[in-house]
């Protein structure tokens, strides 16, 4: 177990030094804005800022996934739950909306969302059976249902495949914009299954109040890239709606929904695709793929969300085709970058700059894959010299946390990985899902893995954890969420997996003080199947967990 610092070296007591090693074949561990098509740094780059929010939008809405497009999974805005309200005493389960199918997205919340003839906070829940609900997030009541279907389709079928089963419909978080159409849209990607046997992605935008078709929507999604990968023809690569599911969250930047694609169950031919769809005409905008003359490096990050610091994205792909050789700019000579941590310039898609690791090709054939877990952009910091710095981190199959300079992200060396922090072996098991963000800590929940906390100081994680929980997460792990006001009264809520579902709660603080556990009540706070990937929304004094079918909601108990 150890922790590598490259690109700088460590001073006494974890502090960073000043002094940047010099460059090197995988490129430049300093933090500079030279590099290639990177630009200097907007207000937008901190997760405060980055937050998505829109006309009409209150604090407290999760209109997006892990509440904001930096994906800190902070809710900063409750001031109901606290550590010392929730216990099994006081909270519990208030009930379960149920619905027509497992519930793989993250359920969005608005609040005073003027809608059935009142104005009601709004639980939106997406479902694997291609349905949306509005939900009046307090009492439960349908305002109202929509299908995403065609008329005389069907959900997708699994192909007789576990991953998304028994049905694919709705996988993929949706996004909303308060400030679109006349009340506010939320965009959503559908799968179907028509008649006759052809299967269909769509990109919706529904009316927030009433569930309607937003501009001549739904649009089929459609693309064609240039590369001679796996499926291509004659030099050209068409995307086929079988071949893939949308399964990491959707991302809502500058006026552009982005989509990220992933396999069909790992059924080739397949490669990496991501599509940019202008959020006023559901028009296609921009189109990249990643691994366009190779195979495989599909977007999946068990859930996660494309990440933004308002300027860039950033995600982790998956096993595929990576070139070690590169050009004269240290990029892939063939334009493949399967297994890497990745920025996206978006005027129009292109790969801006990249991190591989050292071992990359032989994470690939192992399929030991980074794009398990997805990534999180951090608030500036400032380090031990005053030098201020621009943050990225994520962690896969490998159990190893990375921290990119995201204007310098390290590239590819196969001798050592040139990369702004690295910390080995701290966690146990792969990640499948995403770390959150909180008050200068970050959460990591693996497979098989107590969560564990990470305090930030001067800049850096800590080389070790500095909390974590009493108990172990089995597969996937635990993607959590923290509830706050503010900085205080922070609270870590985690969902289990398995036939019971499971809801947990800890001092964000000190996580070796667990606050509530839905399994300590008896049957009295059971709320259904567990669900993989899943990760808790908080709002207006509630807790949301979706299941195989429905939504377990908890707070605090009648007296």
């Amino acid at each position: 177990m150890k922790t590598r610092f490259l690109g700088f070296s460590a001073a006494v007591g974890g502090a960073l030094a000043a002094a940047i090693i010099g460059a090197c074949s995988g490129g430049s561990g300093g933090d500079t804005n030279a590099a290639a098509g990177a630009s200097a740094p907007s207000a937008a780059s901190s997760p405060a800022a980055a937050s998505g929010g829109s006309a009409g939008s209150s604090p407290m809405d999760v209109a997006t996934y892990h509440n904001d497009i930096a994906r800190t999974g902070q809710q900063l805005a409750e001031t109901v739950l606290t550590p010392a309200n929730v216990n099994s005493g006081t909270f519990g389960k208030l009930g379960v909306f149920s619905v027509d199918g497992a519930v793989d997205a993250q359920p969005l919340f608005l609040a005073g969302v003027a809608i059935a003839g009142g104005t009601h906070n709004v639980l939106y829940v997406a479902t694997e059976n291609a349905s949306v609900y509005a939900f009046d997030a307090d009492n439960g009541a349908v305002l109202w249902k929509v299908s995403t279907l065609g008329s005389g389709e069907s959900p997708s079928d699994d192909h007789g495949c576990g991953q998304i089963t028994p049905k694919i419909g709705i996988t993929a978080t949706p996004v909303i914009d308060r400030s679109r159409g006349p009340n506010g849209a939320m965009y959503v990607v559908g799968m179907s299954k028509d008649g006759s046997g052809g299967y269909h992605q769509r990109i919706h935008a529904l009316d927030i109040a009433t569930g309607g078709e937003l501009f001549n929507g739904p649009t089929e999604i459609r693309a064609t890239y240039p590369g001679n990968g796996a499926g291509s023809q004659n030099g050209t690569l068409t995307f086929d709606p079988g071949q893939y599911a949308e399964r990491a969250s959707l991302l809502l930047l500058n006026g552009v929904v982005y989509t990220a694609w992933t396999s069909h169950c790992d059924i080739m031919p397949y490669t990496g695709w991501v599509m940019g769809y202008d959020a006023g005409t559901l028009q296609q905008a921009s189109v990249l793929n990643v691994t366009p003359n190779g195979q495989m490096g599909a977007i999946w990050m068990s859930g996660a969300g494309l990440a933004s610091d308002g300027q860039a994205i950033y995600f982790l792909d998956a096993n595929g085709t990576f070139d070690p050789t590169q050009n004269g700019n240290e990029m892939p000579i063939n334009g493949n970058y399967g297994n890497g941590f990745l920025r996206l310039d978006t005027g129009p898609l292109r790969v801006q700059d990249y991190f591989q690791p050292s071992n990359t090709v032989q994470e690939s054939n192992d399929d030991e894959d980074l794009g398990s877990g997805g990534a999180i952009v951090l608030p500036d910091m400032t380090d031990a010299n005053g030098v201020v710095r621009h943050l990225a981190l994520g962690a896969g199959k490998n159990k190893t946390i990375y921290v990119v300079n995201r204007f310098s992200m390290g590239k590819f060396d196969s001798n050592a990985d040139h990369i702004y922090q690295e910390l080995v072996g701290q966690i146990r098991g792969p990640m499948f899902g995403a770390p959150v963000y909180f008050n200068n800590t970050v959460y990591f929940g693996s497979v098989g893995d107590t969560i564990k906390a990470f305090a930030i100081s001067n800049a850096a994680l800590s080389a070790t954890p500095t909390s974590q929980t009493p108990n172990a997460f089995g597969f996937p792990g635990a993607t959590p969420s923290i509830s706050a006001n503010g900085t205080a009264n922070g609270i870590l809520w985690a969902a289990e997996n398995g036939t019971n579902a499971g809801l947990r709660a800890y001092d964000a603080a000190n996580l070796s003080r667990q606050l509530y556990n839905s399994g300590d009540t008896g049957g009295r706070d059971q709320f259904g199947q567990g669900n993989k990937f899943i990760t808790p929304t908080i709002a207006n004094g509630k807790v949301y967990v979706g299941t195989k079918t429905g939504v377990g909601v908890f707070g605090l108990l009648a007296k």
